[in-house]
């Protein structure tokens, strides 16, 4: 398995559009390992295509990405005396807890009709934040989505940090969050495939170092 060290040299050779970008994505992973560490929450948001990599970030930090993750002796011993308990310990893996914002269907609907909008996302990280270790992530291939700027808002706000995934444009996004990986590129479907890379780097990279033992 590589470390994490060896994971981000991989994204760098692979990719070299994104060297430039390596001050951003080395921040970003310091504030994910450090809300991981924590037992935080990663929470995730976006639009269009941004929501679907909001849904593949948390499926890759909730269950074993490149890993297996088996759960520790003290872990299993919840399930001891439980009727089928230790056949389902032995199946379930450590998860990085994540929420993936835009996958809340009812309470977004509700949300949008009864009240606005644009605060689909800011309203769960008003009430998801619990931590000052909890991280939001915010992608937005323009930088101006603004639901997805009102989320960051709300989470300096609140308190967390907020990650930044956009364009190579300064955007409104940019301006609020705490970390801002400006990937080079401009074009939505551009910048969307400079995304999925930079974030399986993160999720690798997070997953080697919280159980790679």
């Amino acid at each position: 398995m590589k470390t994490s060290k060896e994971i981000f040299e991989t994204l760098y050779a692979s990719y070299p559009a994104l060297v430039p970008c390596r001050a951003g994505i080395e921040k970003a992973y310091t504030a994910l390992l450090d809300c991981a560490r924590a037992e935080g929450t990663v929470l995730v948001c976006g639009n269009g295509g941004s929501a679907a990599d909001s849904e593949h970030i948390v499926g890759e930090l909730m269950k074993g990405f490149n890993l297996k993750r088996p759960l520790t002796p003290e872990e299993k011993a919840l399930f001891t005396g439980v009727s089928g308990g230790e056949e389902i310990a032995d199946k379930l893996q450590r998860g990085i807890r994540a929420v993936s914002l835009v996958s809340q269907s009812g309470l977004i609907t509700a949300f949008s009709n009864d009240i606005d909008p644009e605060l689909i996302f800011a309203q769960q990280v008003f009430a998801y934040a619990q931590k000052k270790e909890d991280v939001l992530i915010a992608l937005s291939t323009s930088g101006n989505s603004k639901n997805v700027v009102n989320a960051a808002i709300t989470a300096k706000a609140t308190g967390i940090r907020s990650i930044a995934i956009t364009g190579e444009k300064d955007s409104k996004l940019s301006a609020v969050s705490d970390v801002t990986v400006r990937l080079p590129a401009q074009t939505p479907f551009e910048v969307q495939e400079l995304t999925l890379p930079v974030y399986h780097a993160l999720c690798a990279a997070i997953e080697a170092d919280m159980f790679d033992k």
